[in-house]
């Protein structure tokens, strides 16, 4: 793994648990995919610091069980700017 994906792992590890932020908020910060957030906290960092991936798993985890509660807001964000346009 070169040096610049492992140090962008961490980075991204470190923001996640600093502000609770999910994969989609995290991949906009930091200008790279959610796929590849996904990839970076899920594969590649249990190789580097496997207690740092475990606390990651938890923040992302709960993440996801409250997505729901958040209602689709990234959709909804979308289809406003995409009928803003239309109109």
């Amino acid at each position: 793994m070169q040096n610049y994906i492992r140090k962008r792992a961490v980075k991204v590890a470190q923001h996640i648990l600093q502000t609770s932020d999910t994969v989609r908020q995290t991949a906009e910060i930091f200008g790279i995919s959610k796929s590849t957030v996904h990839k970076d906290v899920a594969e590649r960092l249990p190789r580097i610091n496997k207690e740092m991936a475990e606390q990651v798993k938890l923040v992302l985890d709960r993440n996801k069980a409250e997505r729901h509660l958040r209602g689709g807001e990234a959709t909804r964000k979308k289809y406003a700017t995409f009928n803003e346009v239309q109109v």
